[in-house]
């Protein structure tokens, strides 16, 4: 007689723990990679060699151009609330790369043999988030001590209490940002989480530049505040982190795998050198997230007159372009009060990125001739129709923008103002990128010379007005 075949039912019911999963993966890749522990020793220390001798380069370089007469003299107290707005604009930025990101995010190989077992996803997920936490605490403090040796601080204590401010609050931020990842959908506070810091930001700006405009300007504190910063924040850091860990089990799939996508399509445009890979995913994860409009007749007209109405319906169904365009306006009033000297270059380049928010019909007619083909019409005339909102911006924006510069013949205003709808008609469209143009080899490596023209239809362009303003301003 033979034995009956065994079932599923038969299987013995144990589960392998996290820690087991983990060591069979790393036995199973040790196979397949050569890679020693010396290796990865001097990799980073190549890494930190870069970052300290650069960094500490490019800190010493700020702070003589800062004091140089070429960008002109500020007061100390605008400049200091101006630093602090940006921080806190760069905080509510990085917020919501960790939102987009994850933090926490898994390859699709992982989620679809581990996180879709029933191994404990609190264990599985511990160890990447003490690495994301000790990454941003590291992160944070030497940007802490960047902005504290920036702001002419050379005393060690000084610094060291910089540095424990910057590690606390990021780490709060990236301990929150997983809360946040593990939470209900639904919940506003991680919106809220990224809006306030930003909409504080604007308010100093705000404040600054009307109250440099009534002739007065807003005083530096006397004693520094990396104490007030620390006491609240590492507290914070502690509180959240708990509440990180408790979150583990409740941070889906779904999640996990969403900050993959991001992540592989920033690498990617990365190495190919096309911003527009990572664009394009952005682009289609917003209108995504609207889900749903409501549709309204368009005016009675021809053809171009719909298209036109079109493109402005895009930018009310789109309003952070909008707001981009209207925080531009406020960053270009605080560039000319902390950098003087080189506010005919800060407006030259802020309209181009103000008027490239605008172009988004523009780059989609120009990249998709399926839709050129579906609309009709010659492409001249579909792009020329696209181009009209961008130029509208751009001549607005320059406009509100005027009085924070002087100089320069008066010719020169209008053609940079048309220069800057030009770079942004050549970057709207652009083709799509050809791999198999003419390398130069150097004794630096082969350098692809035709890729990096590709890539800089628009900002190359962008290049010669910023000098013609330089130079003739």
């Amino acid at each position: 007689m033979t034995a009956p075949p065994a079932t599923v039912a038969d299987a013995p019911a144990r589960v392998p723990t996290a820690r087991q999963v983990r060591t069979r993966l790393r036995l199973a890749r040790r196979r397949h990679h050569d890679h020693s522990l010396g290796d990865v020793l001097g990799d980073a220390y190549v890494m930190v060699l870069f970052v300290g001798m650069y960094g500490w380069f490019a800190i010493s370089a700020s702070r003589d151009m800062l004091d140089s007469p070429t960008v002109g003299r500020a007061d100390p107290g605008v400049r200091w609330w101006l630093a602090v707005a940006a921080l806190l604009a760069a905080a509510g930025l990085a917020w919501r790369g960790l939102r987009a990101l994850g933090p926490l995010l898994v390859t699709p190989a992982t989620q679809s043999w581990v996180t879709s077992a029933p191994v404990d996803r609190r264990a599985w997920l511990a160890p990447r988030l003490a690495l994301l936490l000790t990454g941003a605490t590291a992160g944070t403090a030497l940007v802490g001590v960047g902005v504290a040796a920036l702001s002419g601080v050379t005393d060690l204590a000084a610094l060291g209490w910089a540095a424990a401010a910057g590690a606390g609050w990021g780490a709060t931020a990236l301990a929150s940002s997983v809360v946040a990842q593990g939470s209900r959908p639904g919940r506003r506070w991680p919106t809220l989480a990224g809006v306030a810091p930003m909409l504080t930001a604007a308010v100093i700006t705000g404040l600054v530049v009307l109250v440099d405009s009534l002739g007065d300007g807003l005083p530096r504190p006397a004693a520094s505040p990396a104490a007030a910063l620390v006491a609240v924040g590492v507290p914070l850091a502690i509180a959240a982190t708990v509440l990180a860990v408790r979150a583990l089990p409740r941070v889906d799939r779904a999640t996990l795998t969403t900050g993959a996508q991001f992540a592989n399509a920033a690498a990617t445009a990365t190495i190919l050198l096309d911003p527009s890979l990572l664009a394009g995913l952005v682009e289609s994860r917003r209108w995504r997230q609207i889900g749903r409009v409501r549709s309204r007749r368009f005016l009675a007209g021809p053809g171009w007159w719909a298209f036109l109405q079109a493109d402005v319906r895009r930018l009310r169904r789109h309003p952070s372009a909008l707001l981009i365009w209207t925080a531009l306006i406020l960053v270009q009033y605080a560039a000319a009060l902390a950098l003087p000297g080189l506010a005919g270059a800060a407006q030259v380049v802020f309209a181009y990125l103000a008027t490239d928010r605008l172009t988004g019909g523009l780059r989609s007619v120009s990249r998709s001739p399926g839709l050129r083909r579906a609309l009709g019409g010659s492409d001249a005339a579909l792009r020329g129709i696209h181009v009209v909102v961008p130029a509208f911006g751009a001549g607005l924006w320059w406009l509100l923008t005027m009085p924070t510069v002087d100089g320069g013949p008066p010719w020169l205003g209008p053609a940079l103002a048309l220069g800057v709808v030009a770079a942004a008609w050549r970057s709207g469209t652009r083709p799509p990128i050809d791999y198999g143009g003419a390398t130069v080899n150097t004794p630096f490596g082969m350098i692809p010379v035709d890729l990096l023209r590709q890539g800089g239809r628009g900002p190359a362009l962008l290049a010669v007005l910023v000098l013609v303003r330089l130079f003739l301003g």
